[in-house]
C-alpha cells in the first residue's frame, strides 16, 4: 500500500484525511516535523508529503529520491522551495481557493475596526470612560479610499465587498492587465502611488522574494498621513520595525494584523501594547467550512496524483510518476 507522510498539523485530529486516504488505498504516516531532518527521517519510502508548515528544501529533496509530490495545506507555499522541486521533478500542489470569502471578510472587519476604533472604545469603556469621542475624531468611511495590494482571488473579493463601504477602491498589481481589473477598481501605477492615495491599505499578496519586506520605511513615508494598514496576507511582507516607527511618528493611524513575521507574536512585542494595533492569530482563513475545504483539497491533490499522475491544483509541474 502506498504511503503519504502527513508531515505536520495543528488540528485536533486528522480523521478527515485518514478517511480520504483510506478510501483511496493510501496509508498515512503522521508526524510533527519541524526541521528538514525530521521530514527526511519520517518520509523515507513515501512518494507523497502532505504538510502545513514543515520545510521542503533542496536538502530534503536530495534525501528522498522516491518523493513525487508535496501538497501544502494552504494557499501560500513559502516553506516549500519550489525551484528545487521543479529541478527535481517533484510536483507541488496547494489549496488556493478554499477561504477567499473568509479572508476578505476578515480583512474588511479589521479595516472597519481600525478606522472606527472599535477595540479602543471597548478598552475605554472597560476602564470607566463612556464618551463617543474617547478615541478621538473619526472620518466617514464613505469619504475614504481603500487601497488593495494584490488583486488575486482574495484581493478581488475584498474589492467587491468593500466597494459600497468606501468612496473609492484603488489597487496595485503589476501582474494583471487592465482588462482583469474590475470596473469599480482604479489602477495605481506604483506601490508608492497607491500609498499616496489610500486611507486604508489592505495587503493580499503572496510572500515571494519580490514581496518580502515590500511594505517598508519607504512605503510608510509615501503613505497618506494617518492611514491604516491591514495585513491578512503574509507577515513577512511587512517590515515590522518600520511599521512600529510609522505608528510612533503618527504616519500610520492604525494597523490590523492577522499575520506576523514571527508567530505567535513575541510577548515583548511593542504591538501588544499599542493602542492603535489590532491583532488576530492568523485566523482570517478560518471557518468550520473553510478548514474542511482546505484540508480536503490538499489531501485530494495527492489522491488525484496517485490516480492520474497530476494533482488537482498545480503550483509546480513535476515529472515524477506514482
Amino acid at each position: 500500500m502506498p504511503q503519504v507522510l502527513y508531515a505536520d498539523n495543528d488540528y485536533a485530529d486528522i480523521d478527515l484525511e485518514r478517511g480520504m486516504f483510506a478510501a483511496a488505498g493510501i496509508d498515512v504516516v503522521a508526524a510533527q516535523c519541524r526541521t528538514e531532518d525530521d521530514v527526511i527521517a519520517h518520509a523515507r519510502g513515501c512518494p507523497a508529503i502532505l504538510l502545513q508548515y514543515a520545510p521542503i528544501t533542496a536538502k530534503v529533496l536530495a534525501a528522498l529520491p522516491d518523493l513525487g509530490i508535496v501538497s501544502r495545506i494552504g494557499a501560500g507555499y513559502d516553506t516549500v522551495d519550489t525551484e528545487a522541486c521543479e529541478k527535481a521533478g517533484v510536483w507541488v500542489g496547494n489549496s488556493p481557493d478554499y477561504g477567499v470569502g473568509e479572508v476578505a471578510t476578515h480583512a474588511l472587519a479589521l479595516a472597519l475596526a481600525s478606522i472606527r476604533n472599535i477595540v479602543a472604545y471597548h478598552r475605554d469603556i472597560a476602564a470607566g470612560t463612556w464618551h463617543f469621542m474617547s478615541s478621538g475624531k473619526l472620518a466617514r468611511p464613505s469619504q475614504l479610499t481603500l487601497g488593495i495590494v494584490g488583486l488575486g482571488r482574495i484581493g478581488k473579493r475584498m474589492a467587491h465587498i468593500s466597494r459600497n463601504v468606501f468612496r473609492r477602491v484603488v489597487a496595485y498589481d503589476p501582474y494583471l492587465i487592465d482588462g482583469d481589473f474590475p470596473a469599480y477598481v482604479e489602477r495605481a501605477a506604483t506601490l508608492a502611488d497607491l500609498a499616496q492615495q489610500s486611507d486604508v491599505v489592505s495587503l493580499h499578496t503572496p510572500l515571494t522574494a519580490e514581496t518580502r519586506g515590500m511594505v517598508d520605511a519607504k512605503f510608510f513615508a509615501a503613505l497618506k498621513p494617518g492611514a491604516h494598514l491591514v495585513n491578512t496576507a503574509r507577515g513577512a511582507v511587512v517590515d515590522i520595525a518600520a511599521l512600529e516607527q510609522a505608528l510612533a511618528a503618527g504616519t500610520l493611524g492604525g494597523a490590523g494584523l492577522d499575520v506576523l513575521p514571527v508567530e505567535p507574536v513575541p510577548r515583548d512585542s511593542k504591538l501588544l501594547s499599542h493602542p492603535r494595533v489590532i491583532l488576530t492569530p492568523h485566523s482570517a482563513f478560518y471557518s468550520v467550512e473553510a478548514e474542511q475545504e482546505l484540508r480536503r483539497k490538499a489531501a485530494q491533490n495527492i489522491i488525484t496524483w496517485h490516480a492520474t499522475g497530476r494533482p488537482e491544483y498545480v503550483v509546480v509541474r513535476g515529472t515524477r510518476r506514482p
